[in-house]
């Protein structure tokens, strides 16, 4: 008996000591009888505490600079979660890549052309004819992507084709080409000159810097058209009674479809930006966390957005391109990608959705949508977008996507390469976007 106890003494003295090691240390141990085990302390032999999982930026980094850093696409992340579960998907993965490729209307670029000789406070200035606003400092001015040139008939010509605006003056710059600027002010006496024109470069200006103030939506409407005629709207073109629907998403591999609450996302987080390193600067206009939501988190209408920058002189025309929308007018296609730090088991979890996890409200832009009213009628996953066809009001209808997957997919591999050689590190977001409450 004093044996017994003294190895009961033990047992409990080790359990104290290892609080979550398995009881099979003692079972591969024959001399020390199971029940004498199990009558020392019952509840640890039923179930070891699980560990989570918690990572740091910080420690994401400094596997980054090593080379150890496991970095997967957004795809790649849905198959992963959906094998493994979220919990082992966070103790292997440290960042899953996102992308998205498609018209951004809310675009343009802040651009300081250089002083002339004499010098001149420019109040009117175009390029390539195309108006850009001049109301700040004296050679400081905004071009918008949407602004067509001045002379466009636009819609005066029903459909209007939008050969030319603000989006394609940027896609030429950055594509190196020359553009012709020209500026006329009213004259003062320290900004005598009251007109320039020249041809000017990218490198020609001593600053250009792309802008956008609301990219990235995260998710938006599937648009069909219910009237009798056809449409041209930024959807793109709606053919009557429902001949088509449009969508302009990449689905799981969509930035803010991955972190949906935006938990690792904020001032000042390193993205990919027109082929380059940029950076989010905010929430972009019409941010709105409070849309409505699945039971998974997933916005189910359009919720939040970023507002981003970049340095022209550092991106590729192949991912900043213009856009001419018929009969609606010009934009901007840009490639967009968020890196998601997998820091724990929850963002994993958000990270791994799927398709057909992902819901669009339809919404009929021919009479409900021109009316302010946008209301749903119903609601359909993006898997059953991206098959082609969706089955509306009876009916097979064919899906355009006006976002491109191929893109999409070849930029999230891009900043994937980034991350594994070390040459793209995360930011610490130095203010975190609004958000709401998680279900």
């Amino acid at each position: 008996m004093e044996r017994l106890r003294t190895v009961s003494m033990l047992i409990e003295s080790y359990f104290k000591s290892q609080e979550t090691k398995s009881i099979n240390f003692f079972l591969s141990y024959p001399a020390i009888p199971f029940n004498i085990v199990h009558s020392v302390h019952k509840r640890r032999l039923v179930k070891v505490p699980k560990k989570n999982i918690s990572k740091t930026i910080q420690e994401i980094n400094a596997r980054i600079k090593k080379g150890n850093a496991v970095v997967i696409t957004a795809d790649e992340m849905t198959d992963l979660v959906g094998r493994k579960g979220a919990a082992k998907a966070a103790k292997e993965i440290d960042v899953v890549t996102t992308g998205t490729f498609a018209p951004m209307c809310s675009s343009g670029a802040f651009i300081n052309f250089g002083h002339s000789k004499p010098a001149m406070k420019a109040s009117r200035v175009w390029l390539n004819n195309v108006p850009a606003y001049a109301g700040l400092a004296a050679v400081d001015i905004y071009i918008g992507a949407t602004e067509s040139t001045e002379d466009d008939p636009l819609n005066g010509v029903h459909p209007g084709q939008f050969k030319y605006g603000g989006g394609h003056v940027i896609h030429d710059l950055i594509a190196g080409k020359k553009v012709t600027l020209k500026a006329t002010g009213y004259g003062t006496d320290c900004y005598p000159n009251r007109e320039i024109e020249r041809k000017v470069g990218l490198s020609d200006l001593p600053y250009a810097v792309l802008l956008n103030p609301r990219n990235a939506y995260q998710n938006y409407n599937c648009a069909v058209n219910l009237t009798s005629r056809t449409i041209y709207t930024y959807m793109g073109v709606l053919k009557p009674k429902a001949g088509n629907a449009n969508y302009s998403t990449s689905g799981l591999l969509s930035p803010l479809f991955n972190d949906p609450y935006y938990l690792t996302v904020g001032m000042g987080s390193r993205i990919f930006l027109g082929g380059a390193q940029g950076y989010v600067v905010g929430p972009g206009t019409q941010h709105n966390p409070a849309a409505d939501r699945g039971k998974n988190g997933v916005p189910l209408n359009a919720a939040g957005t970023l507002m981003v920058t970049g340095d022209m002189k550092s991106m590729s025309p192949r991912w900043v391109a213009g856009v001419s929308m018929l009969g609606y007018g010009c934009s901007l296609a840009v490639g967009l990608g968020l890196p998601i730090p997998i820091l724990n088991e929850e963002i994993a979890r958000y990270a791994g959705v799927s398709d057909e996890e992902i819901f669009a409200r339809i919404v009929d832009y021919g009479n409900d949508y021109p009316k302010g009213e946008g209301k749903s009628l119903g609601y359909v996953s993006y898997a059953e977008l991206k098959s082609g066809s969706i089955r509306f009001n009876g009916k097979d209808v064919p899906t355009v996507p006006l976002s491109s997957h191929v893109r999409a997919l070849e930029i999230a591999n891009i900043l994937k390469g980034w991350i594994e050689k070390g040459e793209f590190l995360l930011t610490e977001p130095q203010v975190m976007l609004p958000t709401t409450k998680r279900k």
